[in-house]
């Protein structure tokens, strides 16, 4: 797991360089009006991976799921030669004339430590608070006191501290656009993670483990976020901005889509579809557009910068309100599954061993049903592991429900948020940042 993590660590930190310089470049080339236009051909070249949830179960189910690293390194590589071959952009303009040595002694090394440390920290204390350690223990208060500390001194230091800063103030020349649209990238990344996340794992452990059948299920998501994020970044060039109706139509078909999957039974996984394509329209149509939104507001040479700051906050965003919704999720396993799977094997099939309802749980909780097979009771009996393996499915459908209904709050204050935009249309002109 050691390996595991750090590959991820390695491969986010490339992740995001790249997403945020492929949406810095591409509006940098285009007219801000026809930004949104530019943006949104870009956005098709993630075709190929919106299936990403039936290619992982394929290849996971067929050849092992170290495949999936495999067919990404891959697909990274290609990029990578395509880049090194073709890719010279012109010098960036406030940079132009100085030495590396002179630029990297411009980059604000004391407040990257203090923002990804602070961040790191405080999220650690938050998904430990409630589920490995109890939330009054030094395990969580520590990790979460030392984040919001060095979080505190990042502003600090941005403030007065910094000769370069990450944010430089002045970059901000429409605040109420800026800060509001920062805040509605926040929300997004939180409710785009709880179905980015949540819903695989729902679709494997409430609605059976095929894995074309839970591939198919995670279909919706992909496509309905494509076609979201289109959609609007089109729009918002047709309609000259229109950044408040756009952003307001969305965060409400977010907010509802995603509360609406707290609907989902074992027994209906017929309307999923709809809901799930409901909710990825929401996402979508905010999650790239907002930081184009942003991009167009901001000064030329500020692009870069505004890029590379939403995409943190999309995913600071992601990163707690997933921690969140993981705890509300957890709690409440814990507490269906004593009722559901510890209620079938006493009430149904007799078994009073603690250790062995214990085992059940656990394993069941843990997705591991085929040692699931091997417990007291269970082992050599296909009725009664169909029992608790039914039982399970019905403590995750009434657990992941509450997930979706935390999200109303987080999508309520989207909504708000949209509402008091001001308008950006005096930003939609035809001046080009970069000329190549």
């Amino acid at each position: 797991m050691n390996i595991f993590i750090a590959g991820f660590a390695l491969a986010g930190a490339g992740a995001g360089i790249n997403e945020l310089t492929a949406l810095a470049v591409t509006s940098e080339l285009a007219p801000t009006r026809k930004r949104g236009q530019y943006v949104a051909i870009l956005v098709f070249t993630i075709i190929p991976f919106c299936p990403s949830v039936l290619w992982a179960q394929l290849i996971a189910s067929h050849a092992g799921w170290r495949y999936c690293g495999a067919l990404c390194g891959g697909w990274a590589a290609v990029g990578l030669l395509m880049t090194l071959i073709f890719y010279f952009p012109p010098p960036r303009v406030n940079s132009d004339g100085l030495s590396r040595l002179q630029v990297l002694k411009k980059i604000d090394y004391l407040g990257g430590f203090l923002s990804i440390s602070g961040m790191i920290s405080f999220l650690a204390g938050l998904q430990w608070g409630g589920y490995q350690y109890p939330w009054t223990s030094a395990h969580v208060l520590v990790p979460l006191f030392i984040g919001a500390l060095l979080l505190v001194l990042f502003i600090v230091w941005e403030m007065i501290g910094a000769e370069h800063p990450m944010v430089p103030l002045h970059m901000i020349e429409a605040p109420r656009i800026f800060w509001l649209t920062m805040l509605i990238t926040f929300i997004s990344g939180a409710n785009f993670f709880s179905v980015l996340l949540f819903w695989p794992t729902q679709a494997y452990n409430v609605y059976g483990h095929d894995p074309i059948g839970v591939g198919i299920r995670g279909l919706p998501v992909g496509f309905s976020i494509l076609i979201g994020a289109f959609v609007v970044l089109w729009l918002l060039t047709l309609l000259d901005g229109r950044n408040r109706e756009l952003l307001t139509v969305c965060s409400v078909l977010m907010t509802a889509g995603i509360a609406s999957l707290a609907s989902l039974r074992v027994d209906n996984l017929h309307i999923a579809y709809g809901l799930l394509c409901l909710a990825g329209l929401g996402i979508g149509g905010i999650v790239v557009p907002a930081s184009i939104m942003t991009v167009i507001v901001c000064p030329n040479e500020f692009i870069a910068t505004v890029a590379a700051l939403t995409l943190a906050i999309r995913v600071i965003g992601g990163s707690i309100g997933y921690t969140v919704y993981y705890n509300v999720f957890i709690s409440k396993f814990k507490a269906n599954a004593i009722v559901y799977v510890g209620g079938a094997m006493t009430e149904v099939l007799h078994i009073t061993s603690p250790k062995a309802i214990e085992a059940a749980i656990e394993l069941t909780g843990a997705g591991l049903l085929n040692q699931l097979q091997a417990v007291p009771g269970i082992a050599g009996n296909e009725t009664a592991y169909q029992v608790v393996v039914q039982a399970g499915q019905l403590a995750f459908a009434e657990s992941y429900r509450w997930v979706y209904l935390a999200s109303i709050a987080f999508g309520v204050v989207a909504v708000v948020a949209s509402l008091a935009l001001p308008d950006m249309k005096k930003y939609m002109d035809d001046h080009v940042a970069v000329v190549m």
